[in-house]
Parts: structure tokens; sequence; C-alpha cells
């Protein structure tokens, strides 16, 4: 069975094509129904985030899936092709076990992939689209990701993009406790950010999200305030940082509406920071004067600047997954046997039936037990043994030996040793 993945991630394609081909959370099962049934892939598990989209698939033709993936954004195949990747068999196990222990994510050894790998593995149960094969692949990633960061310190003093943010917003406001914080969404993302940033001890931040109860529940645990959504173009003017981070499909703050606020606020300065992909804020933003607008892209270079104090702990965590791939490929390639071997016992099976019924038949005419049991014996051991030995009679000179030597082996005769 064919095992392979295909996508693209930051390193690979810029934020403008990735949020052109990132699924949402809630039309994730309705895509891998989808997947499966136009039948690239008999088994299939998408992972997307902000930084990547890629599909994990099994019995599937990498080419089909790569025009469904088109299909299915509405996009030109050529213009998507240059930013993907595939990934063969080998290649597919390996990225897995190296995308779950946070050594392909942007911030070397962060976390929050492994769990949005679980949940994108959860979302493939709930649609049915996870078999045997991929199954096995993921929860042995998890294993991976669990040995490399206990046996390695790949983990430690991790850079996140939460604390990216609040680094950078500590370059427009020397005391972030004279600021006030808002946060757009009430995701895990923002929270992981809120949390950064509560520790800076700010005036005030407040919660904003297109439902309010859910905000309500984030503020309490930060002791900050929660509004809904269309509350916004009120409220902005109020903010000096603005984190953002929702599901929209749409930007949600757009040029206009932050021109009326650095107006309102008479120019004094707007960090903004926008973790969403696709954007919700727009690129345009940025151009105006008095906002400092960092994307996602953007963060990830400043937390690329403290890899290097990582970096000693790679090699150590490449040699638990070079280990592991070979552990998988040796599962995956006795799979491939399973056939083969079913088919054998199924033989085996078949001769051994024919000659109990023999024999029954013998005993119920009145024949000698024991002559019965010789037959019996001998017929089947002449059935288990026709084919490899006409196997043998029948081989070219060219063949012999070799056929000779796994004979020997297969049957452990002092003769091929």
């Amino acid at each position: 069975m064919q095992l392979f993945a295909l996508g693209l991630n930051y390193q690979s394609a810029p934020l403008a094509i990735r949020e052109k081909v990132a699924f949402s959370a809630t039309g994730l099962r309705e895509a891998l129904g989808a997947l499966v049934t136009a039948r690239p892939a008999e088994e299939a598990a998408i992972l997307s985030t902000c930084n990547r989209t890629e599909l994990y698939c099994a019995a599937g033709e990498p080419r089909q899936a790569l025009a469904w993936l088109a299909d299915y954004q509405r996009l030109d195949p050529r213009d998507l092709s240059p930013y993907l990747y595939t990934l063969p068999r080998e290649e597919a196990v390996r990225h897995a076990f190296r995308v779950a222990a946070g050594l392909d994510s942007m911030v070397l050894g962060e976390p929050q992939i492994l769990g949005q790998l679980k949940d994108a593995v959860r979302a493939a149960e709930e649609a049915g689209t996870l078999g045997t094969m991929l199954s096995r692949l993921f929860q042995r990633s998890f294993a991976v990701a669990k040995e490399v960061r206990t046996n390695t310190g790949i983990g430690a003093s991790v850079v996140s993009m939460a604390a990216a943010a609040v680094k950078l917003a500590g370059r427009i406001f020397p005391s972030l406790r004279e600021s006030r914080v808002l946060f757009i969404g009430a995701g895990e993302m923002i929270e992981l950010c809120a949390t950064h940033f509560a520790g800076q001890m700010p005036r005030a931040m407040t919660v904003a999200n297109r439902t309010l109860e859910r905000a309500q529940h984030l503020a309490r645990r930060l002791n900050a305030q929660a509004i809904e959504l269309r509350d916004l173009p009120d409220r902005l003017p109020e903010y000096d940082i603005v984190v953002s981070c929702t599901a929209s499909s749409l930007p949600i703050l757009g040029k206009g509406t932050m021109e009326r606020v650095v107006k309102a606020r008479r120019h004094a300065p707007v960090f903004m920071v926008d973790l969403a992909v696709p954007r919700d804020i727009e690129p345009e933003v940025a151009e105006l004067d008095d906002v400092y607008l960092y994307s996602i892209d953007d963060l990830g270079e400043i937390v690329r600047a403290g890899h290097d104090e990582r970096a000693s702990h790679v090699a150590q965590a490449e040699a638990i997954i070079d280990q592991q791939v070979g552990s998988f490929l040796n599962w995956l390639e006795g799979r491939e046997l399973v056939p083969t071997i079913r088919e054998l016992r199924d033989r085996a099976e078949e001769a051994r039936r024919a000659e109990l019924d023999r024999a029954l038949r013998m005993l119920a005419r009145g024949a000698d037990p024991r002559a019965v049991l010789e037959g019996l014996s001998h017929g089947l051991t002449n059935k288990l043994l026709h084919a490899p030995t006409q196997a043998l009679h029948e081989a070219s000179a060219a063949e012999r030996d070799e056929l000779r030597g796994l004979v020997a082996r297969l049957f452990q005769l002092r003769s091929g040793r």
C-alpha cells in the first residue's frame, strides 16, 4: 500500500499562498470525506496550521491528491505546484516524526504542533478516513515526539510565537505596564499570547470574540474584560497593542478602520500582531504611519534568531528519529507480506482439510487406523512439499543456487549452511 505526504509549509510557500490552501477546523471533516470519496487515497489525514497544510495519504496517487487539493481550494494546480512537496513512503514517515517532534517547526522544538497533529488525527478518526496504516503512523509519531522531548534538550528554553510577540511589543513600548492590550479571538494561540502578555502586567487586557461567552471564559482566567467583535470599531482606539488570531475567512480589520483608529488616537503608536491564516488584518494596514503590523512570518524571523542555542540537540533528536523510521518501515514491509502469508496458510489449510476428509472416509469404511494415519501424514507431506520440490527441479542453472539457498533457509536445512 502506497504511503505519501503532500503539502506546503512556511519554508516552501509564503503566507499569501499558505492562507489560500488552509483548511478551517470546522470544515476539516467535510474536506476529508471529499478527499477519500474522490479516491486520491483510501486513508487520509489533513494537518492544517498557520505554518503548514499537509495531506497524509495511504493507498493513493500524489498527482491525484494534488489535483484534488487545487480543485477543492479553487486554485490552478500550476499555480500551486511550485510550492508543494511530495514525500513518498520513507520520507513521509520521517517527515511525520520530525513534525511531531517539533524539528520541522518555525520555532525549533515548539510543543504546539504536537497538539495540532493530535487534533488532525482526531478529525480523521471522526471523519472515518483513518485506517490501520495512518493510525499506526501517527501513534508512532506521538511516541517519537515523547522520546525526543524526554531524552534531548530540544524543548528547553523554546522561544514561542507568543514570546516573540511580547519581545516585539517591547521594542515599541519600553514599559508594557502602561499599555492596554486587545486580543481578538479566544483560541489556543490567543490564550498562549495572552498568558505571555499577562506576565508583563499591562494596564488592561480585553478579549474580543464572536461568541461573548467564550471571550468571557478566557477573560476570567486573565482578569481581563470581554467584548464582542461587533464592538471593535468603537473600542479599538483604546488599545496600544492588538493581537489577532481567529478562524475568519475574511479580514476583520481593514485599512479604512485603522485610519480612523490612528486619527482617534492622535497618532499614538499601535502595535499589531496578526497570527491568523488566512489573515485577520489587511496587509495594507502596515502602510499607515504609527501602525506597526507584524504577520506570523515576521514573528518567525524573530524566533529564528534564538535558534542556534537549541540546534546542538538536533543531531541527537535526528538519531532517535532515524531509528524509529527504520522500525516503522520494518512494520510496513511486514504488512506487505500479510497477503502472501495468508495465502500460504490458506493453501496449507486446504491441503490439511483434504487429507483429513480422506482419512475420515477411510476410517468410516473400517480401514486400519494406523494405515490411515500413515497415509494422512504422507499425503500431507507430499502436498506441502510439492511446490518447492517442483520449483527446484524446474529451476535454470542460473536460478538453482539462489533457490536452493532460499529453500534451505525456509526449511532450516543443514545442506544450506
